[in-house]
């Protein structure tokens, strides 16, 4: 009624002047009187029987500026703000939706393991209620929503960018209502913590030596923080918490931000990416998991413990001081060489991250890392599931819960890990090596065992392309080409590129290419560029024919080092004698470059060496090579070498080699 909507107007008028309003603006150095509210009146949105959450358009962490993050969880969005659950989260491209193309390339289903709902015949506005389990496993918004919803913020992004003068990333809150299905944007503000940092420096960090986790959750900002740990249950023990130590607890709201400040590193049981606990961390800059179920029992009132969001998408807390060097890059310092300086990713909870480095692309990333940690089960294993024991089956099942099909569980978890490698560093190439696990190797994942020979030397056995066009690989092989097609056909990613690992003769690779064409991913079509790992001799001497065939080279050092001396890279007793600075590996690179360039195509290298010696990258400039694809702690080491081998190139024409325009 009238009286009490006016009331609720005077007390948000109010709240502009609370004790803890006050203390925000004075840390954040706000004037006072320059800070105002307005207050609109609409219907009230009746998420409490929907779902409800929040949307940065940028991603929260890295600060990435290409892609939209949804958050949502059932009942009032006020739970998703307060950290209370952790909520389920999608990414969307950007740049993909606003041409046409729907790339949701991302999805993860979070906890949601209770709702704040409307106290209808109660003495309270709200109460918490449990979520039934078989509702925690599904998504709280559909696909269609969540592009929706994406677009919306896009076009709120656009009008207050204009008006602005700048682009003006945005924190949005939305909520669905139960009863009629309808959307809404709620509220709309510009981002606080990214969009407001001066500084262009990125920060590498390297653990020293190994370490046993005590926990895992979501990683909030890129930093690393020792300290003791100290478990608190409610902000009525915040007295206890002392400077420089890491709080531990369920979950925080705006009662506990005047002594977070206070904390090396925050954890919450509690909460995802757009929580208090999330938001409040990364205006503090201070590192914090969340969303660590179990914390508060798990991790040791008083124990030295160190605190790391530095390893990609996962929070990790491990026991006692755990050292890290750090190495910071700003971007603007660095030289740009003409060659081009990719990257090697390893996983795609990195690439966010990672693509904010001053690098030309993505030369390697394998599928067998993304088959690892975002499928986990044998291809085989989902296209034959009668041939499973009882129990393998019933992890199968379990693991593919809620797809039609199996492959379905296969083809879409593939899906979304290659196309957040693609989202991220769009428009940037990507270089996509298809599967390139041994036969030990494959044996490993969940119900792989019954589908893999045993080999004596694995190494040297049933691997890459020889398992795309074997008729008892062949359907696994396609699953992993559908996945491709998805990302580059119906996500408009067409800056992933694909290349084909320890292809033996030239035969191999035509029918290598037949099954892609039979998969709907033809070579040419729509752009598609196909790769051949050079790491075979017979790549070397049957250069040419290669060239014929593929649209470059990529030399893969490691196993061209391996087969060139004939020495087991795995073998201590013959470890000295690998090398890829030896002059027959090296030979076998310029013949590679010459090769290549001779019929038009590209040559680069995404092996470990150029990563590992700067002189073996200084001989490849000199020959000529297009790529360098490096590992992220080398960048800076190996792009300066090359720019000064650039240089004394273009200064000194007597020098032997290519030199450059």
């Amino acid at each position: 009624g009238e009286a009490s909507l006016l009331d609720a107007v005077r007390r948000a008028y109010a709240s502009l002047f609370t004790p803890r309003a006050i203390h925000y603006r004075e840390d954040m150095g706000f004037d006072h009187l320059k800070v105002a509210l307005s207050v609109g009146v609409q219907k009230m949105v009746r998420s409490d029987l929907s779902s409800a959450g929040v949307i940065f358009t940028l991603d929260p962490e890295s600060g990435h500026r290409g892609v939209v993050l949804v958050s949502s969880s059932y009942g009032l969005g006020e739970s998703v703000v307060q950290g209370r659950v952790t909520p389920d989260q999608f990414w969307v491209h950007k740049a993909s939706v606003e041409v046409g193309f729907p790339c949701l390339f991302r999805r993860q289903l979070g906890s949601k393991r209770e709702q704040l709902v409307y106290d209808m015949h109660g003495h309270r506005q709200v109460r918490v209620e449990a979520v039934p389990e078989a509702e925690q496993q599904k998504f709280s918004l559909g696909d269609a929503e969540v592009l929706t919803l994406a677009r919306w913020a896009l076009a709120i992004e656009k009008h207050y960018s204009l008006k602005h003068g700048a682009d003006t990333p945005m924190d949005l809150e939305w909520a669905r209502d139960g009863k009629t299905g309808e959307l809404f944007i709620v509220q709309a503000r510009p981002e606080t913590v990214h969009s407001q940092k001066k500084s262009p420096t990125f920060r590498m960090f390297r653990r020293r030596g190994a370490a046993q986790p005590i926990l895992r959750g979501l990683a909030v900002g890129d930093g690393v923080a020792t300290g003791v740990t100290r478990v608190l249950r409610n902000p009525k023990q915040l007295k206890e918490l002392l400077p420089g130590e890491i709080l531990v607890t369920e979950s925080t709201d705006p009662d506990w931000e005047p002594i977070m400040r206070q904390a090396a590193g925050i954890i919450t049981e509690r909460g995802g990416r757009t929580s208090h606990a999330a938001i409040v961390a990364r205006e503090l800059g201070i590192p914090a998991i969340v969303g660590a179920a179990s914390a508060m029992a798990t991790v040791s009132e008083n124990g030295l413990a160190t605190l790391s969001c530095a390893e990609g998408e996962v929070g990790v807390l491990y026991p006692g001081r755990v050292d890290f060097d750090v190495e910071e890059i700003d971007p603007a310092k660095l030289p740009r060489p003409t060659t081009k300086i990719l990257l090697n990713v390893a996983s795609p909870e990195e690439a966010l991250r990672l693509s904010r480095l001053p690098a030309d692309g993505v030369g390697l990333a394998r599928m067998e890392f993304i088959f690892a940690g975002w499928v986990g089960v044998h291809p085989l294993a989902l296209l034959n599931p009668d041939r499973l024991t009882a129990a393998t089956r019933q992890e199968v099942d379990a693991k593919t819960a809620g797809y039609q099909k199996k492959t379905d569980f296969f083809i879409d978890r593939l899906s979304q890990g290659i196309g957040t490698l693609a989202a991220a560093f769009h428009p940037r190439p990507v270089i996509l090596r298809f599967s390139d696990f041994k036969t030990n190797e494959y044996a490993r994942l969940l119900g792989g065992e019954g589908f893999e020979p045993k080999e004596e030397n694995p190494m040297i056995g049933w691997r890459g392309a020889s398992r795309y066009v074997h008729p008892d690989f062949h359907d696994a092989f396609l699953l992993e080409v559908a996945a491709v097609k998805r990302v580059r056909d119906d996500w408009g990613l067409t800056n992933l590129k694909t290349m084909i690992p320890f292809c033996r003769t030239p035969a191999e690779g035509r029918r290598v290419l037949d099954v892609m064409a039979e998969g709907g991913l033809a070579r040419g079509k729509n752009g598609l560029e196909v790769y051949v790992m050079a790491e075979i001799p017979s790549n070397v001497i049957l250069a040419d024919e290669f060239a014929d065939i593929f649209d470059g080279f990529s030399i893969g050092s490691n196993d061209l080092t391996q087969l060139t001396l004939g020495v087991d890279r795995d073998s201590t007793m013959v470890a000295s004698i690998f090398d890829e600075r030896n002059p027959a590996v090296m030979r076998s690179c310029a013949v590679i470059i010459e090769a290549a360039h001779r019929h038009g195509r590209t040559a680069g290298i995404c092996g470990q060496a150029p990563s590992d010696y700067p002189e073996f990258a200084a001989f490849l400039v000199e020959q000529g090579i297009d790529s360098l694809s490096l590992n992220p702690d080398s960048l800076v080491r190996t792009t300066t070498r090359v720019a000064a081998v650039e240089k004394e190139l273009r200064t000194t024409p007597s020098v032997p080699g290519k030199a450059r325009a």
